[in-house]
């Protein structure tokens, strides 16, 4: 009985202590302020030379739902905790190997790489060292013809953008 009360102590000392500390953990590993509740996701506007009309409110809508998902923060339009904002910068399609044809005709892509960048602006003022601005690409290779797997591939590489775009913002282990 009296282990177990000491026990009891132990336990009770543990979570007054956790109480006070300054980061949330949540389940995902992301370490999250305390004081941060609120995030303001702006609109990532399409500058890049070829553009797709979507795209943009695909990556802001996408980055908004990992936060969503992975995050006790609320998603507000307007105060907020902290911001983040930016540009898709670049959208490139470009061969990656090539395939060889005969004499008479020219060489084609065997497969293509779908490569996206988009420039990304954290700001949370309560903690500057928390801030960031920095661009963030990814791609996906693929066969055969964009158009029939463009969607595909923008979600694809939506995902792994909004990953890197979260565990820097929210996964801060220095």
């Amino acid at each position: 009985m009296g282990r177990l009360k000491g026990l009891a102590l132990v336990l009770v000392g543990l979570i007054w202590v956790l109480q006070g500390c300054t980061y949330k953990l949540s389940l995902n590993g992301a370490s999250i302020p305390a004081a941060l509740k609120t995030i303001r996701v702006e609109f990532f506007e399409n500058t890049a030379p070829l553009v797709v009309n979507t795209l943009s409110q695909q990556f802001t809508e996408a980055l908004k739902e990992r936060i969503r998902n992975q995050t006790s923060l609320s998603v507000v339009n307007g105060e907020a905790d902290a911001v983040m904002s930016g540009t898709i910068t670049d959208y490139n399609i470009a061969p990656v190997s090539v395939q060889a044809t005969n004499n008479t005709t020219a060489p084609i892509a065997d497969q293509t790489r779908l490569t996206i960048t988009v420039n990304v602006k954290y700001t949370y003022d309560a903690d500057k060292k928390l801030s960031f601005e920095q661009p963030f690409t990814k791609y996906k290779d693929f066969k055969g013809e964009l158009a029939t797997v463009e969607q595909s591939l923008i979600a694809d590489i939506n995902k792994q953008l909004t990953e890197d775009i979260f565990n820097r913002a929210f996964a801060n282990w220095d």
